[in-house]
């Protein structure tokens, strides 16, 4: 046990730091509904004694100025032993400013920062801190962008399969008629033993949606990733319904809090639910998340952020699989020590490192700074 801390013990919190970074992506990129060129993480680091903890998210530079603005000073002065305590004080502080969207985000990274510093302190792994029910977490190649030429798309996804991992996802629904053709280049990059999955983005209506579904169940694909808005629960839970049997919808991304995945749940709108710990209010409530799918014997799948989902995915009985997405790939080897590889398709965290095991390169980050 850690010097700094005993069982049971409060120790105060100083304070945090938080800084955003812009780093362009190695292309133009795309999917059904969106067009983007570069990615912005915003990372915060929360101090208690000698120690520090490390949380991000991806978004936009306004989340570190909400962070600085109205969550700063509801965490100084904080237990940093009781990190559920601090999210509900922090959740409360924001009800006029916003707990959805920025709020939810800037929420996130600061949790994820709080149960990474406890862990520290304690001096354990935060998988071992959280709880974990698994050694390995299975990891899926996504990218696949409707802007790549046919070569990196190839190239992208053979990779992966390459590497041992036995899933791929590709982006569709940008330009329809081009998809079939991009959906048998991809078959023949990763060959028949790797599955095929697709993610649309929320570009089709529920007809087109519908006829799509037939389509990529014929080609072999297995997953079908918002259809359709992932707000329109109607329309999900319709596609569930009358789709092609074997073909899974998944959406859940988009999630800001608990009560937006218990209504996708209730509405019957997925067969995988997904969440992301940079979105739904960090650590704390992805844990909530993962008991509402495990009371429904419903598969959990984690969106993005591999770096920092690979220790709390170890602690969710549900967990079906974990992201690994290209730009969030990057983005993480570029700025911190400790990054995860690929083993064996999945990622195995260090145990002998405390927390999550992340240090941020700050020389490296500052020529990105925000």
């Amino acid at each position: 046990m850690s010097a700094t801390a005993a069982p049971g013990a409060a120790v105060e919190l100083d304070g945090l730091e938080v800084c955003a970074y812009t780093i362009p992506t190695d292309a133009p990129e795309s999917d059904g509904t969106l067009e983007w060129d570069s990615t912005t993480i915003v990372v915060v680091e929360v101090h208690a004694g000698p120690e520090s903890g490390l949380g991000y998210t991806y978004g936009d530079v306004s989340v570190a100025t909400f962070i600085r603005s109205q969550l700063a000073a509801v965490v100084a002065g904080g237990d940093a032993m009781d990190v559920p305590a601090t999210w509900a004080a922090m959740h409360a502080a924001i009800r006029n400013a916003g707990q959805q969207g920025v709020g939810a985000m800037a929420l996130a990274a600061v949790d994820t920062a709080l149960w990474d510093l406890k862990a520290r302190l304690l001096s354990l792994p935060l998988a071992g801190l959280l709880g974990a029910v698994r050694e390995r977490v299975p990891l899926y190649g996504s990218g696949g962008f409707t802007s790549y030429s046919d070569q990196r798309l190839g190239e992208q996804l053979a990779g992966w399969a390459q590497d041992a991992i036995p899933s791929v996802k590709m982006k569709v629904g940008r330009k329809p008629e081009q998809d079939a053709d991009r959906l048998a280049l991809a078959r023949r990059a990763i060959g028949e033993r790797v599955e095929l999955m697709v993610d649309a983005n929320g570009a089709y209506t529920r007809t087109q949606a519908l006829e799509w579904a037939r389509r990529f169940a014929d080609a072999g694909v297995t997953w079908l990733e918002e259809p359709v808005s992932s707000d329109d629960l109607e329309g999900l839970a319709a596609l569930r319904e009358h789709g092609p049997a074997g073909l899974a919808i998944a959406a859940g991304e988009y999630g800001w809090d608990l009560a937006y995945f218990q209504r996708m749940l209730d509405a019957a709108a997925v067969d995988v639910l997904q969440a992301d710990v940079t979105r739904c209010g960090g650590i704390t409530e992805l844990l909530r998340v993962g008991e509402l799918c495990q009371a429904r014997s419903l598969p959990l799948s984690l969106h993005c952020a591999p770096a920092l989902h690979a220790h709390v995915a170890c602690a969710l009985q549900p967990l079906m699989h974990l992201e690994w997405f290209h730009d969030h790939v990057r983005v993480e080897r570029m700025l911190f020590e400790g990054v995860l590889g690929p083993r064996d398709g999945a990622l195995w965290p260090d145990l002998d490192r405390h927390g999550h095991g992340l240090e941020l390169r700050r020389a490296d980050a500052a020529r990105w700074a925000a």
